[in-house]
């Protein structure tokens, strides 16, 4: 679940761990996080990345810092962003502070692309994926409800979602097709046995 670099140089940032979500549109991963984020709220060690966006902030999506392109492009030439990638049409960032969580043994969680596990997985020795899915009908009503697409957009999401070459062998499954409390409280169990493997793994 957890892999571990043999080379410091390859993996430096080894004291913490990073879990990344990915999954369709409409499967609810950001719904997950906040369910997470508010059950851990008290505890400490769990980071919570805010994403940098190209796209207005709005009630209908997640609470993200949102830049213009212009914008985006500056802060990359200055070093602020830790991991980037695009998608849809938009630049998403995540802040250079993640890795000094990471250094601080924290437990970074963010909701990423798929496209960029690859540069995650070389940056942080303890990495774990987790892809929060849920079924075919359930993901289309989530769309449909969130107003944004029309019937053809929708349509190649959908198709998106299908199992991609491109996804990880060892990422932990979560089906988010029921209630929130379930996956919810599935993906918490995953953060705590991910800190839990952690802590040992900063003292060997």
């Amino acid at each position: 679940m957890i892999e571990r670099a043999l080379n410091p140089a390859a993996a430096p940032l080894r004291n913490g761990a990073f879990v990344a979500v990915v999954g369709p549109s409409g499967a609810g991963k950001d719904t997950i996080i906040d369910f997470a984020r508010a059950e851990l709220n008290t505890q400490p060690g769990y980071h919570f990345v805010r994403r940098v966006v190209t796209r207005p902030s709005s009630i209908d999506t997640e609470d993200h810092d949102t830049l213009s392109e212009e914008q985006f492009l500056v802060a990359k030439r200055a070093g602020k962003f830790a991991h980037l990638w695009e998608a849809h049409g938009l630049h998403y960032g995540l802040p250079k502070s993640v890795d000094d969580e990471i250094e601080r043994g924290s437990i970074v969680i963010a909701n990423v692309s798929r496209g960029v596990l690859p540069a995650l997985r070389a940056a942080y020795a303890n990495f774990v994926v987790v892809h929060i899915t849920a079924s075919h009908d359930v993901l289309a009503k989530r769309l449909a409800s969130r107003g944004r697409e029309d019937a053809a957009e929708i349509q190649r999401r959908l198709m998106r979602a299908a199992p991609n070459p491109c996804d990880p062998a060892d990422a932990i499954i979560i089906d988010n097709s029921g209630a929130v409390s379930a996956a919810g409280n599935e993906f918490i169990a995953i953060l705590k046995r991910t800190a839990a493997f952690a802590a040992v793994s900063e003292q060997i």
